[in-house]
């Protein structure tokens, strides 16, 4: 028998008729709206983006998730490093969203796999001039992945930027080398934990061409979506 851990809460399930949209950007929204509201959570915007070299040599990191409809999900990074490298020879790529309160009350996952495009420059210098002005300053001090011989230069370059941009009036410039990204989804898979282990997991994805679909298990969504149930 499962008994539930003392002091903890009881999650809810995510049933097929508990799905909030038929189509995953609508479930999405208001996964990502209860996170956000959820005593106890970090930052529901993190999440992990796992890329793969040409040769499928994949690595991960996490980044932030800074915008999101149902064109894709939005983050922003530095031109040239491991990853924008990685994603400009194989641009298939996969997030995760994982979100756990320190009471145990909410413990879902996020899956998303698709493909990159990068976000056209009038967008990106816009939310560039959105940051911080700290933001805005390292990312002329910082060149991610890139080497640099010790800390103390890198703190000597952000002091140079630093002054340069001192007079707060003047407008920081976005760099060429800074830009973002849009996640264009072909799969959303939602995961609600459960204490004794039996997880519901619910897809929605995009039915390859051609494909017979078996109504006993898949259902059709809308904007051209389907959704199953999988077991944990």
């Amino acid at each position: 028998m499962t008994t539930k851990p003392a002091g903890h809460e009881e999650r809810e399930t995510l049933a097929m008729d508990d799905v909030m949209s038929l189509e995953p950007f609508g479930q999405f929204q208001a996964w990502f709206e209860q996170a956000k509201s959820t005593e106890g959570m970090l930052d529901a915007n993190l999440m992990s983006l796992a890329t793969a070299t040409r040769d499928g040599k994949p690595s991960v990191r996490i980044v932030l998730m800074k915008d999101f409809d149902k064109r894709g999900i939005v983050f922003y990074t530095i031109y040239g490093s491991r990853k924008t490298a990685e994603l400009d020879d194989n641009n298939s790529v996969a997030l995760l969203f994982y979100w756990c309160s320190c009471n145990d009350s909410l413990g879902r996952q996020v899956r998303v796999e698709g493909r990159i495009e990068k976000i056209n420059e009038d967008d990106g210098t816009e939310y560039f001039h959105s940051r911080p002005r700290d933001a805005q300053i390292v990312a002329w001090a910082s060149r991610q992945s890139q080497l640099i011989q010790n800390k103390k230069m890198l703190d000597e370059r952000n002091l140079e930027q630093r002054m340069k941009y001192g007079d707060n009036e003047l407008v920081i410039p976005k760099p060429e080398y800074w830009g973002g990204y849009r996640v264009i989804p072909n799969r959303f898979e939602f995961w609600q934990g459960q204490t004794n282990r039996l997880h519901d997991r619910i897809v929605f994805r995009r039915p390859l061409d051609g494909e017979q679909l078996n109504t006993d298990v898949t259902h059709a969504g809308v904007d051209g979506w389907v959704y199953e149930r999988l077991m944990p």
